[in-house]
């Protein structure tokens, strides 16, 4: 029964069928959103939604079957039973936030797609990479706020009135988000060589430490790449040591039987 079951969940049909219910599910929970639609096919809708969930469910518990505390080792595992547990809290008056959670099944496509999976844990190998960058980055934003709060406040208090105004504006000038019109040109009407600033401002963040991150994340997918390929390497020798062991074995086997019927012709001759 359990072997049977473990084939079935880890068949790339029953996958396929699993990725094709979060999809349609996440379209469904889409449509809700629109009360036009809703009050044309609410009830399919709803009905496709309980269908789903009933799917995911099912195959949670075929896993839990199958893995038993094995099932939590992984930690995609834990996510898609976090998932679950939280879209399968009481709905009601007092639980609107747990209902528009049920959006969150989408997310289960990243522990079902092995490309997404890649991606999310090179993404976590990065975070202690990261932690450097963020800190530079903090460090060029405190500075370059304390400057626009003392040259710039006085004359736009609104934007650099403080060193927390002057880091959410800051913010947006790295961001390229209406920088030259929006704030770079008033504040040079005021202060002509202020873009010497913003332009370096915006050489050392947006186009320096931000490139950081790019770089950071690419070597961790890098580094998970390696890390697959060395796991499929050694699984190709194991297989290729058992191969061969089997090989030798069968050699033995027939000399032996050679060995035998020579033994038994020289029997039969004399």
């Amino acid at each position: 029964m359990v072997d049977t079951l473990q084939r079935i969940v880890e068949s790339s049909r029953f996958q396929h069928f699993v990725i094709a219910v979060i999809v349609i599910n996440a379209v469904t929970l889409g449509l809700e959103t629109s009360p036009t639609v809703m009050a044309q096919a609410g009830g399919l809708l709803l009905a496709l939604d309980r269908a789903a969930l009933l799917v995911f469910v099912v195959e949670i518990a075929m896993k839990l079957v199958v893995y038993r505390l094995r099932f939590f080792r992984s930690g995609w595992n834990v996510f898609d039973f976090t998932i679950i547990a939280i879209t399968l809290a009481p709905v009601g008056e007092g639980f609107a936030v747990l209902r528009s959670l049920r959006i969150l099944r989408a997310l289960r496509l990243i522990s079902v797609v092995p490309s997404m999976r890649k991606v999310v844990s090179a993404l976590l190998k990065a975070i202690p990479g990261m932690g450097s960058v963020v800190t530079l980055l903090l460090l060029v934003f405190y500075v370059a706020s304390v400057m626009t709060t003392k040259l710039f406040g006085s004359d736009f208090p609104e934007w650099f009135g403080t060193i927390g105004a002057s880091f959410y504006t800051l913010f947006q000038v790295m961001t390229l988000e209406s920088w030259s019109m929006g704030i770079a040109r008033p504040v040079m009407e005021t202060h002509p060589y202020a873009w010497v600033f913003f332009v370096m401002f915006i050489l050392l963040t947006t186009f320096a430490v931000l490139n950081l991150f790019i770089a950071i994340v690419v070597d961790a997918m890098s580094e998970v790449e390696q890390d697959e390929q060395a796991k499929t390497r050694a699984l190709v020798d194991v297989d290729h040591d058992e191969v061969l062991i089997e090989l030798r074995a069968l050699r033995a086997e027939l000399a032996a039987l050679r060995n035998e019927q020579a033994a038994t012709r020289q029997r039969v001759s004399s």
